[in-house]
């Protein structure tokens, strides 16, 4: 059981974890310097995104009443941020655990959450461990176990279901402890060039093949054109 607490001037953004999994200096570019760059990619993934994000939307589907844009937080592991779809499967059998009562709606539900990207299934677990933030979040939301979920990427037009199991819990859980703490002391992590560095809309500002000390030139004088 989970016993730390963040106040609301401590929470995370939750879509941070996937930055931070994919790589722990764009996470610090972006949340802890504060900057963001456009590329095609970006691009791409909100414009995905919109047909998702609609707070007002709901709609049944048979069985599924679908939920968009629904505002999580964590306050155990210090974060929030929006689910992009949430559907509440309706079950039959009144005694399952993991369910909840909607207002206006007979029965019990089960929730399940989607999120939405662009391309394909990736190479490593950076979307993974975003989708599971989502269900621990709404697990203390809800006050009941989150199972699994679905990622649904763009380029195939197909779902693939994820197991919140107790190594993803462990690793999300993990990832958003360092994340506090980097953020504690302000500390922009290194560059490391590698070949997932080409798809990055920071790879400018990054620079993660020049030196440390040339990355670190370059982006002090890129903050402080900012600035002015």
């Amino acid at each position: 059981m989970d016993t730390k607490s963040y106040g609301e001037e401590q929470l995370l953004m939750l879509s941070g974890v996937q930055h931070y999994a994919f790589c722990k200096r764009q996470w610090s570019l972006i949340h802890v310097e504060q900057l963001w760059a456009e590329n095609v990619l970006t691009y791409e993934g909100r414009q995905l995104h919109k047909r998702a994000d609609d707070p007002y939307f709901s709609e049944k589907r048979g069985d599924v009443l679908v939920s968009r844009a629904m505002p999580l937080a964590c306050y155990s592991h210090g974060f929030y941020g929006v689910a992009d779809v949430v559907e509440f499967h309706a079950v039959v059998d009144q005694q399952e655990s993991g369910t909840v009562t909607l207002p206006g709606r007979t029965g019990s539900w089960r929730p399940f959450p989607v999120e939405y990207k662009r391309g394909k299934p990736k190479s490593g677990d950076w979307d993974e461990v975003q989708l599971c933030a989502q269900g621990m979040a709404m697990e203390e939301m809800f006050g009941i176990p989150i199972r699994e979920g679905a990622l649904y990427y763009g380029e195939r037009e197909r779902r693939v279901r994820v197991i919140f199991d107790e190594t993803l819990r462990e690793r999300t859980t993990a990832l958003f402890e360092e994340m506090h703490r980097l953020l504690a002391q302000g500390a922009t992590a290194k560059a490391r060039y590698s070949a997932k560095c080409k798809s990055c809309s920071l790879l400018e500002i990054c620079e993660p093949k020049g030196s440390s000390k040339q990355s670190h030139f370059y982006l002090e004088n890129y903050l402080k054109h900012c600035r002015e």
